[in-house]
């Protein structure tokens, strides 16, 4: 069981008392039956997990659960744009807006918040711009923004207020030149400029559009020295400075408009200037006072003062420093980047973009937990979207009008030191409206309230006996607080815990406490030691397939308590002889004695279940033959059925005959030689392997041979040959011995022979000689 592997956590925490159990998990629960213990079980053994106490025999269980109640729940304002004109304060976005939980720990709650963006919702917009001279041109074009933008937010809402800020630089060296000329005029040449100023709040929040231009009119261009401004001190005085800015709690928007990078905590000390910002309210008659005490704002301070007080902002940058203000919107919730022109002329888009762009997204944030409490975010968007995780916070393209919900579970571990209940807030960013959430903490069971305190069942009133068992005082421990901690172990209580005087205190299986064991207990809920001793467990009984007890009983003090019907040390010899009949009704055929539910056959030839197969009798070979056959060589009648016949044995195929199994085995075999319809011999042996039927087949089959007929023809033909070359060498031999012998008796004669050499004289010679006269034969 998944459960036993990691171990049993109610066990493990060895609570003394029902609270201490409940703040284990939300699995743990307490029994409170008062005879519910066994010897040699501790206190502690009545905190397990639920299901584990219902086995043990439990009936009374303590196992509180969580609560919640909604104390406000005002629903969200569905409201048309040129309805009934709402107060802010009257407008509903979120609900509902207050709860209270009772947790408990380890069991988390679940609560449903529901989210509606309000039509017409009103807007503050304050355009903070920076006078550095770098800037002049842009002032040209914000100083009608006030009637055109009012002109452009009325088609969004219907209560728009708009103010204006400045800011310049630090008044110190070397962020400005402190000469006496460049203090009243910082500009070069014939430019008039007014003196440098750090922030400067022009105008308070107002819904008059026309005041906002002739105020930003009569605004006059600024200069500094270095090129990154000081706009973060600005930022932090219009976000605390709440009274003097006019903020009202609505949609809060704040434009930052810049051509430059920024001075962050730190850049001070170029200016002597160490101490950190204090992130509060330093204007008097509208200008910052503090620049040169205080060194420029961090980031994290920004954003946290930003998010206190509901502020969005948007940077309107130009072109060239958009990589660094889209790094900072990253570090600063619920802010945006839009691109400035060079002067300006497009601030009116910029503004609506960037407004409908921030208002478009729901971003929920906690304020800080207590300590164990854990709170986890799924939000259901638009369009069936879930998200969760980190992205459980939010929801996207949301239009006005839209609803959205998020499921947030909270859950605590353990239980709060505190007395008073701790709340949380979750609230939107940049929205004014917050859920409040008061946390209570379940640190006792019910039965706690109805405890006995100094009750006589805890030895002399050494205790309180609540929830079934004894809450031992002070200084007390045992069962029933018998004992004092200082008397716990000594010599002679021990004496007690020894069984038959022998030296293991408690069988090594327990601690001996006031002369009573108290047994260890083990990660397994299932398993436990008891006895006065602790000599006893449940869990070292006999097995049979690897099962306690066979499965077909329970272990009582390492002995098996069989089932009916069940018998043996294990309880694996089962009294049912049902299983032993035969299919002609006999117990084991009438060849056996049937045995805790099996057969044992008496007869050698005949074996399984109920000794019914004989693998040795005549007949086996032929009755299988057509099964092998199709089987092993997909031949025989059997062919075309043979997967729904013939698989009730397992074939092992071999070479030859050599490799068959042999008749010495344990279990019976019959070796066969079938003859198929070809005329082909095969070989196989048939065995019954504890129930297991085992048919090894020779995969070659043995066939008669028909005649060769190349070898026979071949040899007719080259007898042929050979005999008629014979016959003619002989004749030839014959001749030339004939030949031989006529010649030699033609010589023979031919030398006998007398023949007459006379002329004739009738012959005259055809050659006639002329001898020349002249010729002397020299």
């Amino acid at each position: 069981m998944e459960m036993n592997r990691k171990g049993n956590e109610c066990i493990k925490a060895n609570a003394l008392s029902c609270g201490e159990c409940i703040q284990v998990g939300a699995k743990c629960g307490w029994c409170t039956d008062t005879e519910f213990l066994k010897q040699g079980e501790p206190t502690s053994a009545r905190c397990d997990e639920l299901e584990s106490l219902r086995k043990r025999g439990c009936d009374k269980i303590e196992n509180p659960h969580g609560s919640q109640r909604i104390l406000k729940n005002k629903a969200v304002t569905n409201r048309k744009k040129g309805a009934e004109k709402l107060r802010p304060e009257d407008i509903t976005q979120i609900q509902p807006q207050k709860l209270s939980l009772n947790l408990r720990s380890g069991e988390p709650q679940n609560i449903k918040l529901k989210f509606k963006r309000a039509e017409d919702y009103p807007i503050d917009l304050y355009y903070l711009m920076d006078l550095s001279y770098s800037m002049k041109d842009d002032l040209e074009n914000v100083k009608n923004l006030g009637t055109s933008l009012m002109k452009e937010m009325s088609k969004i809402t219907s209560d728009f207020r708009i103010g204006f800020g400045s800011f310049v630089e630090k008044t110190v060296m070397p962020y400005i030149s402190t000469t006496p000329a460049k203090l009243l005029n910082p500009c070069t040449g014939d430019q008039n400029c007014t003196s440098p100023f750090s922030y400067k709040n022009v105008l308070k929040l107002t819904s008059n559009g026309e005041q906002f231009n002739s105020l930003v009119g009569k605004q006059q261009i600024s200069g500094n020295l270095d090129s990154p401004e000081g706009g973060f001190d600005a930022i932090m005085q219009v976000a605390v400075c709440g009274e003097h800015i006019g903020w009202r709690n609505v949609t809060r928007l704040m434009v930052f408009s810049t051509d430059a990078g920024f001075h962050f905590a730190g850049d001070g000390k170029l200016g002597g200037i160490v101490l950190p910002n204090d992130g509060k309210c330093h204007l008097e008659n509208n200008v910052y006072t503090m620049s040169h005490y205080y060194d420029y704002p961090s980031i994290a301070h920004l954003v946290q003062k930003l998010s206190e007080n509901n502020i969005q902002t948007i940077f309107a940058v130009t072109e060239e420093f958009q990589p660094v203000y889209k790094e900072l919107k990253n570090l600063i919730p619920k802010s945006a980047v839009g691109t400035l022109s060079a002067n300006s002329s497009n601030v009116i888009n910029l503004i609506v973009d960037a407004y409908n762009s921030l208002s478009s997204e729901v971003i929920l944030e906690n304020s800080k937990l207590p300590e164990g409490v854990t709170i986890t975010y799924q939000s259901r968007c638009k369009n069936g979207v879930v998200n969760e995780g980190e992205n459980g916070r939010k929801c996207s393209n949301i239009s006005i009008g839209d609803e959205v919900s998020f499921n947030i579970n909270i859950t605590a571990q353990g239980c709060s030191k505190q007395v008073k209940p701790e709340s949380i807030k979750i609230k939107p960013l940049g929205f004014t409206e917050e859920v409040e959430i008061l946390l209570n903490f379940i640190c006792e069971c019910e039965c706690h309230k109805h405890g006995i305190k100094n009750s006589d069942m805890c030895h002399n009133g050494n205790g309180t006996f609540e929830c079934g068992a004894c809450r031992c005082n002070k200084g007390r421990v045992g069962r029933q607080c018998e004992c004092r901690k200082d008397e716990v172990s000594t010599e002679d209580l021990d004496k007690n815990c020894r069984k038959d005087n022998g030296t293991d205190i408690c069988s090594n299986n327990g601690e001996c406490v006031c002369g009573t064991c108290e047994c260890k207990k083990r990660d397994n809920p299932e398993e436990r030691y008891s006895g006065k001793f602790c000599e006893c467990d449940n869990f070292n009984c006999d097995r049979s397939n690897n099962k306690l007890c066979g499965g077909h009983g329970r272990c009582e003090c390492r002995v098996c308590i069989c089932d009916a019907n069940y018998t043996g040390s294990a309880c694996d010899c089962s009294l049912d002889a049902s299983t032993c009949l035969a299919s002609n009704k006999q117990i084991c055929n009438g060849r056996g004695i049937c045995e805790c539910g099996t057969c044992r056959c008496t007869d050698p030839k005949f074996q399984g279940p109920t000794c019914e197969i004989c693998p040795t009798c005549p007949g086996v070979c032929t009755e299988h033959k057509s099964c092998v056959q199709c089987r092993a060589f997909g031949t025989g009648e059997k062919k075309d059925t043979c997967e729904r016949d013939c698989s009730y044995f397992n074939l092992i195929k071999v070479k030859d005959r050599d490799k068959l199994p042999q008749p010495v085995q344990a279990f019976p075999l019959m070796h066969c030689k079938e003859r198929d319809a070809n005329d082909c011999w095969f070989y196989y042996t048939y065995a019954v392997n504890n129930t297991e039927k085992e048919v090894h087949v020779v995969e070659a089959l043995e066939c008669p041979a028909g005649p060769d007929i190349i070898p026979i023809v071949a040899g007719v033909v080259t007898g042929i040959v050979l005999i008629g070359l014979a016959l003619l060498l002989i004749w030839k031999l014959l001749m030339i011995i004939h030949d031989r012998r006529e010649f030699a008796k033609f010589e023979k004669e031919k030398m006998n022979a007398k023949w007459d050499t006379g002329e004739n004289p009738i012959y005259k010679s055809a050659v006639t000689t002329v001898i020349n006269p002249k010729y002397e034969g020299k």
